[in-house]
């Protein structure tokens, strides 16, 4: 059970290990791109063309799916941001238990979106755990972790690929695990636990009062959706990348600090590097493009 690409390396791993995949679930086809036109998800693709059988039932509660799956009779249901939680009859129908991926080291960041969180948070290390599903969001006992590092410069979409490789990894050694009879079960300390509910667009605009780190982490975290964003005049620009620029530092966030280099003072009289850069309805260009094509001088405020 699982949508996006991520979930789809854990199926090429389960395709590639000698495991029977009797079915795939995922959530229903969407319509995508200006001219919406209905898409279906990474996992119904990659799962059609390894002969795979999908199925993309709009509810679990209902008994249509239930029963299905009872007449699939999986030994295991392995979840990886399937967008569905699973209701307590279904995850008493595999004998071994639901296996849940999660991309981060739980019990931190449990949530729709933790890779994206672990970098707005300033994070140095992540990784993936797999643990028992229970009827709790993200709260079962864990089975395994697996950490790795995060890159200074690394973006979420940098950080979802290794994770999604490193998530099918572990997935396969839990796997062998319990079909060994050995899978540990290590209950959550549910005092350390945080959060990491879905973005929306609502995060995007960057505030010039925060200090160049969390902003250049803003940057990185919501990169490429939802997006960082800043106002300039009526338009709302997308900021695709940016650096810390310790060469620079000034009094007012907000304020370029140079005429050529897109550098902008913070709020802790830090400065960010603005590298690449997009106006609505163009292409990304340079910060340094960008300045050249609108006259921007030292001392604009954003």
């Amino acid at each position: 059970m699982g949508t996006p690409d991520f979930a789809a390396g854990c199926l090429s791993a389960l395709l590639g290990s000698g495991h029977q995949v009797v079915a795939a679930f995922c959530q229903p086809d969407k319509p995508q791109g200006r001219k919406q036109v209905l898409t279906p998800p990474p996992v119904k693709v990659l799962a059609q063309e390894n002969g795979v059988p999908v199925y993309q039932p709009a509810s679990l509660k209902r008994g249509s799916a239930q029963a299905l799956l009872r007449e699939l009779a999986p030994q295991v249901i392995v979840v990886v941001a399937y967008g569905k939680i699973l209701p307590q009859s279904i995850l008493d129908i595999p004998p071994l238990g639901c296996v849940n991926v999660h991309a981060s080291l739980l019990p931190k960041y449990r949530g729709s979106a933790p890779i994206q969180w672990a970098i707005l948070k300033g994070e140095q290390e992540t990784g993936v755990t797999t643990m028992y599903m229970d009827a709790g969001v993200d709260t079962g006992d864990m089975i395994e972790r697996a950490a790795t590092p995060i890159g200074p410069e690394e973006t979420a979409e940098q950080l979802f690929d290794r994770l999604s490789a490193l998530g099918a990894k572990t997935l396969l050694s839990t796997l062998e695990a319990i079909e060994a009879g050995c899978a540990p079960r290590t209950p959550q300390d549910s005092t350390l636990a945080t959060h990491a509910p879905m973005l929306d667009k609502t995060l995007s605009p960057i505030d010039w009062g925060r200090p160049a780190a969390q902003l250049h982490n803003h940057v990185r975290g919501l990169y490429s959706w939802p997006m960082a964003t800043f106002a300039l005049g009526e338009e709302t620009v997308k900021a695709h990348a940016a650096r810390l620029a310790p060469e620079f530092s000034g009094d007012t966030p907000g304020a370029l600090l140079d005429s050529r280099r897109f550098v902008v003072c913070c709020g802790d009289g830090k400065a960010l590097e603005l590298l690449t850069v997009q106006a609505p309805g163009k292409k990304p260009v340079s910060g340094e493009e960008f300045l050249r094509g609108r006259r921007l001088e030292k001392g604009q405020l954003l």
